[in-house]
């Protein structure tokens, strides 16, 4: 079968190969990829702009959905047919604390798909049973793909934040991380929202207005603290987001965070910051770090998706099959697409 292959840690480092099929274990199914959605940290993959340790050659993937062909003899709950979307913690140790409290997606021996084990772009995915959940009749393929990097807003937003009801939040970055976090931000009643992009942002800026932020900017056209200040009175954010992560992004945050608010750092970044972290003392603001999600949070955006409380047409705008990785990529890198889903072909 066909995969779109890491086989190297320097830029470009990525191609299409034959690979064999994978062989499932007691606890397995086979997946047969209907849908996945490329990531940013994909295409950071390829260019291999990253900050942790990729275990090459290694299929990349991992926002992706399918249906069961075969299931391991000790899997129950699931069978041959079902639709299913998968979580990305392919391996997790089951024993330390994290794993044992229900956090194992902060496991320290956790491996995801996609980096640390072979991930789904191709046709067919081994995946632990433990990661599955069941689609929703009503949700298509195209749009469960995306459950993945809606779980990564989710998370940053209803369960690390502090998200109020009729309070301005600031959203740093228009990826789909930043997208989906407004979403999340706007299904918690906060608002109004300041989406802030740069130019190459353009088209992505565009789809947050249409999902509901009642600002948007592009930095090199207004100033953001100006449309900060107007929209908080002068007070600054009790809520920013910081999707974007370079360390002008962390500086903005904390020039529009209110005292006593809080920034949550979603996007990484693998370059030193530079700056001082000294305003956060003086506002005694938090600074929250947040990771993955949790078997809760899937089952939660699920049903999200299900009732119609998320938008996920707007955040598709390319479909390529995965002959066509690179095309997809390059659209990413160049900020021309806001998702991109793949299909086997």
């Amino acid at each position: 079968m066909r995969a779109v292959v890491k086989y190297g840690t320097n830029d470009g480092e990525v191609e299409l190969r034959e690979v064999p099929e994978p062989s499932i274990g007691e606890t397995d199914v086979l997946l047969e990829m209907a849908a996945a959605g490329v990531c940013g940290s994909d295409v950071e993959q390829w260019r291999h702009n990253i900050s942790y340790r990729v275990n090459v050659p290694v299929i990349q993937g991992h926002e992706f959905c399918g249906t069961v062909r075969e299931v391991g003899r000790a899997v129950t709950g699931f069978q041959t047919g079902d639709r299913v979307v998968s979580e990305t913690a392919a391996v997790i140790c089951g024993q330390c604390r994290q794993c044992l409290t229900g956090d194992y997606n902060l496991c320290p021996r956790r491996l995801g798909f996609g980096y640390g084990t072979d991930g789904a772009f191709t046709r067919y995915v081994r995946v632990p049973a433990r990661c599955l959940h069941r689609i929703p009749e009503n949700v298509p393929y195209e749009h469960a793909a995306l459950t993945e990097p809606a779980c990564v807003a989710y998370n940053a937003i209803h369960v690390k934040s502090r998200v109020r009801p009729g309070e301005p939040v600031v959203i740093i970055g228009p990826g789909p991380i930043g997208l989906f976090s407004l979403q999340m931000c706007r299904a918690g009643g906060a608002g109004p929202i300041v989406l802030v992009g740069t130019p190459v942002d353009r088209a992505r800026l565009q789809v947050g207005r249409e999902l509901g932020a009642a600002h948007t900017v592009d930095v090199s056209q207004q100033d953001p603290m100006a449309v900060i200040d107007e929209v908080t009175g002068g007070e600054g954010a009790h809520l920013v987001i910081d999707c974007a992560g370079p360390s002008a992004a962390v500086k903005l945050a904390m020039e529009a965070v209110a005292r006593n608010g809080q920034i949550t750092k979603i996007a990484w970044g693998p370059e030193p910051l530079n700056l001082s972290l000294d305003p956060l003392l003086a506002k005694a603001a938090a600074l929250q770090g947040s990771f993955s999600h949790t078997w809760r949070t899937w089952e939660a955006v699920l049903a999200m998706m299900a009732n119609g409380a998320l938008q996920m047409a707007p955040m598709i705008t390319h479909r390529f099959t995965i002959e066509s990785w690179e095309k997809a990529y390059h659209l990413i890198e160049e900020r021309e697409a806001v998702k991109v889903v793949l299909t086997p072909g």
